[in-house]
């Protein structure tokens, strides 16, 4: 074994000369990585900032060899939509599915808001594919949903009724929660906090006029209150209140034999 060399004027003891140690070896990538990587970009920076070339420069990476993850930016951005609803909680089993639902749509509010840009994908991006040709990730919470409602009793057609009504209302509350922007929170005027200042008070009375009640939005509270007027529709529907007869004539469904005294038809008469 070689031994360090001594100086021969101080007698020390030198430090071996280093050798050139083996490039560290980058991680292997996958998809997964690649819209990871692609997830966080939109969040910190939005849509607008995604790029093949872009990523690349984030994963350290040339953006050619992207490609073998993602065809392209549209492959990304569909991608990144399933990436979040993969995240989406459903709960299939129990016996309350309205507690099932409010569940949901609460954990739906929390991934809305821990992504933000992600939203338009998740309102607009089916609409430039078809039903049967989405990425299945992306259909995954409408199976479940529906699994969830027919388990409840809903007919199928129902079901698929109820889907689109309750997808609708979450989406518009999101939607409209991520424009609850706060101009100055350290300010204590509901008008100058929102910035309604800025309108002119003779063209925008009533909402200027609702400044505190808008400075003081509570998005859990008023998705939750939301929920509840909805599921109650959706619980009349299920198990409607039964209907009470009306005027002399009603009778028990199946009931045979005259109304009013009226003879009965011969084939009503028992042999």
């Amino acid at each position: 074994m070689h031994s360090p060399a001594a100086d021969p004027d101080t007698g020390s003891v030198e430090d071996p000369v280093p050798t050139p140690r083996a490039k560290a070896r980058k991680p292997r990538l996958s998809r997964e990585a690649v819209l990871t990587a692609a997830l966080a970009l939109v969040d910190a920076e939005g849509l607008d900032a995604l790029s093949m070339r872009r990523l690349g420069a984030e994963l350290g990476r040339d953006p050619m060899g992207l490609y073998r993850y993602a065809k392209n930016r549209a492959d990304l951005l569909d991608g990144i939509t399933e990436l979040v609803l993969d995240q989406l909680v459903i709960p299939t089993d129990g016996a309350d599915w309205q507690q099932q639902l409010r569940a949901t749509a609460h954990d739906f509010r929390d991934l809305a808001l821990a992504h933000p840009h992600v939203v338009p994908l998740l309102v607009t991006r089916p609409l430039s594919t078809p039903l049967g040709l989405r990425p299945l990730g992306t259909l995954r919470p409408l199976e479940n949903i529906l699994a969830l409602l027919i388990d409840a009793g809903f007919a199928p057609a129902d079901a698929l009724h109820v889907y689109r009504a309750y997808y609708g209302f979450l989406y518009g509350h999101v939607l409209n929660e991520l424009q609850e922007f706060v101009v100055d929170e350290q300010e204590n005027e509901s008008l100058l906090r929102l910035g309604l200042h800025r309108l002119p008070a003779r063209s925008f009375p009533r909402l200027r006029a609702l400044a505190p009640v808008l400075a003081d939005y509570d998005g859990a509270a008023e998705l939750d209150q939301g929920v509840t007027i909805l599921l109650g529709g959706l619980a009349a529907q299920l198990h409607p209140a039964p209907s009470t007869p009306s005027g002399p004539t009603a009778m028990p469904q199946g009931a045979v034999g005259s109304v009013s005294g009226s003879t009965p038809h011969p084939d009503q008469l028992e042999t």
